[in-house]
């Protein structure tokens, strides 16, 4: 599976692309909690089972009870979110206090903020750890690929054609028509919308594949060859969760002074 260094660039470097994007509103402060919990988060459970067991020498069970417990995306979460949230709270502002990292704000982070920083990086974890461990026979990337059709050449189903063609027109013509010009509405309010519209089609195009899949007897390919259904799955999970979960944990205010900015 991936090391620390994967785990720890990809939080940081996806966190420096917000810290940019939002002007300040996602700070330095994030990225190193986001970063952090990426990267040693759910690990803490095979932190654990290698201290019990190699180290002290005793306590091996307890060990391996915390690595089933802690190194999973949710029940990490559950588990520590809590405790580990007032703890960054506080981390936040010994930092800060310190001169140690800036906050960009001048406040340090809250407990709301550092717990979906916590939840972010829990879940970018196991974005690396699903696609790249177990020799690539992973449960979810097993079961990502078992929504596609892999029994020789998938059959031409018109259902498919007509049902996917109308779903992916909508999305296309949907956005345009939202973002078209002139007409009178926010930037905010437009991206709002457009959210909405992916989210709605996306559950359509999923409900649609796993009626194929599971519902149908017998089952047939839900499009063509393509696990359509376990990819919009994993990456509305792993990938565009953990993200929007960085999102809503910004600062309120944007903090990015105009000698800031400068082109890359």
């Amino acid at each position: 599976m991936p090391g620390p260094g994967p785990h720890t660039m990809y939080a940081l470097g996806a966190g420096v692309g917000l810290m940019r994007l939002s002007r300040g509103r996602f700070g330095p402060h994030h990225c190193l909690f986001y970063a952090a919990n990426a990267f040693l988060g759910p690990d803490l459970g095979s932190f654990a089972e290698w201290l019990t067991s190699s180290v002290l020498g005793f306590g091996r069970p307890f060990g391996s009870f915390a690595m089933d417990v802690v190194h999973h995306p949710f029940y990490y979460v559950l588990v520590l979110g809590l405790p580990l949230s007032f703890f960054y709270a506080w981390l936040s502002g010994v930092l800060l206090r310190r001169g140690l990292l800036d906050t960009v704000s001048g406040v340090p982070l809250n407990r709301r903020q550092c717990f979906l920083l916590l939840s972010a990086g829990s879940l970018s974890h196991f974005f690396l750890d699903h696609l790249f461990e177990e020799n690539g026979h992973s449960s979810m990337y097993s079961w990502v690929l078992s929504t596609g059709w892999w029994k020789g050449r998938a059959p031409i189903n018109p259902e498919a054609v007509v049902v996917i063609g109308i779903l992916c027109t909508c999305l296309i013509g949907g956005f345009i028509y939202i973002n078209r010009v002139k007409q009178g509405k926010s930037v905010l309010a437009r991206s709002n919308q457009s959210f909405r519209l992916v989210l709605a089609i996306a559950t359509l195009y999923c409900l649609w594949c796993a009626s194929q899949i599971y519902w149908r007897n017998p089952p047939q390919s839900a499009v063509g060859e393509e696990a359509d259904l376990g990819v919009l799955i994993f990456l509305g999970i792993y990938f565009f969760l953990p993200h929007s979960l960085c999102i809503l944990s910004m600062n309120q205010k944007e903090y990015l002074d105009t000698s800031d900015q400068l082109p890359l």
